[in-house]
């Protein structure tokens, strides 16, 4: 790691991470229990919170205690993975880190860290416009480790796109993402307009930002204009944003954000090569539905046409089963990487990976599916 990647989480408010796993640390919220002992109040106040009264935060983790699996008995596990496919690229299992900003709030080596771990179980990290770290040495590190693990092939690399005021900017972000090698494109489209109450530390800094200027922020006067008629709300990307980008390169584009059916439509109409059902983890607007209830009438509209992800309060293997089974060809999990990080660092993060994963193939294994071809809504029933 570079020396110019220094910490931003403040020794002296917040534990060192841990050398060694603890042996009570054996799902993903025990790394969120643990977390807040490594990190200054304000980062984990910051990493934990959610919009408003908080009620989707809360709704994105019952989601999935509405649904219930039903599994088929006496089935053939012959043969059977948890692989999938992607933009034509190979995906150990349907399970991806979503593009979360500022890791070194968690931990001194920030993305690289997570990068190295997400390397080394062949899980795509998807690097955030707002990386601690610039978006080409978390490439590098992405090589790197796979070079000292000796294998034949780095997880795609996909890179986070936040609109920048100027569309000579997103462009230059775009570009800088093509020629460090990466494959896709995740345009972040509901987090233009939001609520922003933290403040970096000291050396923080989105570093893909550097010499650009500052997000519009939203700064009118007392008695003016609130939201509408204001510069944030008047640079709030549109569907004309979209089509100006699929004209500028020959990546995939997802779009992250997505709840209505009727966007969902609307994106395919645009060029858009796939969709991430979320609703931001709760932390944008709250009392929007939740992606497991917007999920099956998508997949309805999208009908196979492009993959579907869906992200905002996966925790657990079966929660990424149930979303597949109703139609997701692949789930994002956010908070979760930074917790394990900041606990204890690469090997953190990559204990959490492992352990998800397991949990997915031992579910898959256990309702009778040997492929994520075989999963379909029969194997989800809803709750009284």
């Amino acid at each position: 790691m570079s020396e110019s990647h220094h910490s931003i989480n403040d020794p002296a408010e917040a534990a060192a991470p841990l050398k060694l796993i603890p042996p009570d640390i054996r799902s993903l919220e025990d790394y969120a229990r643990r977390a807040p002992a490594h990190m200054t109040p304000s980062a984990w106040e910051h990493i934990r919170s959610g919009a408003g009264a908080e009620l989707s935060l809360r709704q994105n983790r019952e989601q999935f205690d509405c649904q219930l699996l039903v599994p088929r008995r006496l089935q053939s596990l012959a043969g059977g993975s948890a692989a999938t496919t992607l933009f034509g690229y190979h995906h150990a299992a349907p399970i991806l880190l979503a593009p979360v900003a500022y890791h070194q709030l968690a931990h001194r080596e920030g993305e690289i860290a997570t990068m190295q771990a997400a390397t080394a179980l062949e899980t795509t990290m998807v690097v955030s416009t707002l990386s601690s770290i610039p978006l080409e040495d978390i490439a590098r590190a992405a090589h790197a480790a796979s070079q000292a693990m000796e294998r034949d092939r780095t997880p795609p690399l996909w890179f986070q796109l936040y609109f920048q005021a100027d569309r000579g900017h997103s462009l230059e972000l775009v570009r800088r993402a093509e020629a460090a090698g990466y494959c896709v494109l995740m345009v972040t489209i509901d987090a233009a307009i939001k609520r922003s109450e933290f403040a970096l530390p000291e050396g923080g800094e989105a570093a893909n930002l550097r010499g650009m200027p500052r997000c519009v922020q939203n700064s009118a006067a007392s008695g003016g204009q609130i939201v509408f008629g204001t510069a944030l709300a008047d640079a709030a990307p549109t569907w004309d944003d979209i089509a100006w980008l699929r004209k500028q390169t020959s990546l995939p584009i997802i779009l992250k954000g997505i709840l209505s059916p009727a966007d969902a439509r609307k994106a395919l109409d645009h060029g858009v090569d796939a969709i991430v059902v979320s609703n931001h983890g709760g932390r944008v607007t709250d009392g929007l539905i939740t992606p497991m209830k917007a999920l099956a009438p998508i997949a309805r509209i999208i009908d196979g046409k492009c993959p579907i992800l869906l992200d905002s309060g996966v925790r657990t293997g079966t929660d990424a089963l149930k979303a597949i089974a109703l139609g997701a060809s692949a789930v994002m999990i956010g908070r979760p990487q930074l917790h394990a990080l900041a606990v204890a660092g690469m090997a953190g993060v990559a204990h959490m990976l492992h352990m998800i994963r397991a949990e997915f193939e031992l579910a898959m294994a256990q309702i009778g599916v040997k492929s994520l071809d075989e999963l379909g809504p029969d194997y989800v029933t809803y709750s009284d």
